[in-house]
């Protein structure tokens, strides 16, 4: 099977898929931006196409209101789109990254390319830095991502990882999502997003202070059972047993990670308690849901239907600390 990553360069440990050139910790962006496979330019060409006229012979028309992009190294097409479409290059997604690490001590920590170059990231660490109780240690990141057809509005996005497990999950608070959203008929205005994000340290502070409440908060067995049913399963409809044996599986294995089959799992953060519900899901979500491939399965937790899970269960969290 193909695979979803075209290109991927990390730091640290070998990511779960195994792809990707390592390099050592300070690199420089052009470094990145060679051995991320992040290295060319989309370019765009006027629609074009061919029609039969009287006799069979073809004449070459023009469409005006759209575009071709295609990459400048192979010339592959990613997609047709407006002529309004605003595209974000590759090297502006690393680029956006160069002042956070110059003078805010960020660290690029991995960086890719997708689905043949209409999908691209980067990922750096913060900085900021939880342990929860029993040293279960929660690390703060920021994603930016952005694509070409229009599958992805270019997106910066402050993540948490927790390291035991390498679970993420995106910074918000009562459903405020903390993610910026340029839309592609917008231009991207670095500057702008970085300013609007407000990339402060109250807003961590705030987001793992309710963490921490979650450690706190001990759960009862049909507390833990109305959580998954609520965050896996369609509970608000007139019968939700369908729904529930549709997702038998993932009520199944969330449960066994739950009760100590995930990873730190047995932490005092985690054992009965909110948290460990929250983790349950993030570790389904991020290393185990059925998906065509791990990478098809990163994609759908950083972006897609996994995220909206991950965010449906943090919200169900808060709810039992409300």
């Amino acid at each position: 099977m193909s695979h979803l990553i075209e290109n991927m360069a990390y730091v640290g440990a070998t990511p779960w898929h195994g792809l990707g050139s390592r390099l050592s910790e300070k690199q420089p962006l052009e470094i990145w931006q060679r051995e991320a496979g992040m290295n060319w330019d989309i370019q765009e060409s006027p629609v074009h196409f061919k029609a039969d006229t009287i006799g069979n012979l073809s004449t070459i028309h023009s469409f005006p209101d759209q575009k071709v992009l295609y990459r400048s190294d192979t010339k592959a097409p990613l997609s047709v789109v407006s002529q309004r479409y605003q595209v974000v290059q590759p090297r502006e997604v690393l680029e956006f990254y160069r002042d956070l690490s110059e003078r805010s001590g960020y660290e690029l920590e991995t960086a890719g390319v997708l689905k043949g170059g209409r999908k691209f990231w980067a990922l750096a660490r913060t900085g900021h830095t939880t342990a929860l109780k029993g040293n279960d240690q929660v690390n703060g990141y920021l994603l930016l991502a952005t694509s070409c057809d229009g599958t992805l509005a270019t997106t910066a996005t402050p993540t948490t990882v927790r390291v035991v497990c390498n679970n993420t999950l995106t910074i918000s608070l009562n459903s405020a999502a903390r993610a910026i959203k340029v839309p592609h008929n917008t231009r991207f205005d670095s500057q702008a997003v970085k300013k609007q994000l407000g990339i402060a340290v109250s807003q961590w502070d705030e987001f793992m202070y309710r963490m921490r409440t979650l450690a706190e908060r001990k759960v009862q067995w049909p507390e833990a059972m109305g959580f998954f049913m609520n965050v896996l399963c369609d509970t608000n409809v007139r019968d939700p047993i369908p729904s529930v044996l549709a997702n038998k599986r993932a009520m199944e294995r969330v449960q066994s990670l739950y009760e100590g089959k995930g990873r730190g799992s047995e932490m005092d953060s985690a054992r009965g308690t909110a948290w460990g519900l929250l983790n349950a899901v993030t570790e389904y979500v991020d290393h185990e849901k059925r998906a065509r491939s791990s990478e098809y399965r990163m994609d759908s937790a950083w972006f897609g239907q996994g995220a909206v899970i991950k965010q449906k269960a943090l919200d169900a969290a808060l709810q039992l600390v409300a």
